[in-house]
């Protein structure tokens, strides 16, 4: 009778290791990003600073797999600009689309996304090319648009404050 062999391993990898590593690989790249990890965005944020009362953006909680957000700007007590949001996971990502005052809509890709900092881009020449929102320790929001402009870097900033969503 013939002795049985073991099966071969690879740098000692035996077949039933690397078939354990390779679906926990596919487990955890199949959990991507969810909007869920933006909960810290969803309220009503009322632009600090300069900006007269009236500007502000208004994010929903998360639910089935997007976030829904509107904002306004006011000047002299009119409307100057508005804008419709969304923020929606695609597969293994998360996609933000702006329609601002009624022009067409653009959609940036997740870039990156830590615990309370998110980062869209979309490569396009049209500035902005990234929409950035941060969470602060003070309990404020920062809102960013950045991108190039004649080969310079520019950005600005929509510093907020979190208010009561009725009033």
């Amino acid at each position: 009778m013939k002795a049985m062999t073991a099966i071969p391993s690879i740098r000692g990898f035996t077949p039933a290791l690397a078939l354990g590593l390779g679906l926990f690989c596919a487990q955890t790249s199949q959990a991507g990003n969810s909007v869920q990890d933006l909960q810290w965005l969803s309220g009503c944020w009322q632009a600090s600073g300069a900006v007269e009362a009236g500007s502000e953006e208004h994010w929903l909680a998360p639910a089935g797999g997007g976030m829904l957000g509107m904002g306004r700007t006011v000047r002299k007590g009119k409307m100057v600009a508005w804008e419709f949001m969304r923020i929606q996971e695609n597969a293994d990502t998360l996609v933000f689309t702006a329609m601002p005052s009624g022009k067409p809509e653009a959609s940036f890709q997740l870039q990156t996304l830590e615990k309370q900092k998110v980062v869209f881009e979309n490569p396009r020449p049209e500035f902005p090319q990234r929409v950035i929102y941060q969470f602060n320790a003070d309990g404020s929001l920062l809102g960013r648009i950045e991108g190039m402009i004649k080969d310079q870097l520019k950005g600005i900033d929509f510093p907020m404050q979190k208010i009561a969503c009725t009033k």
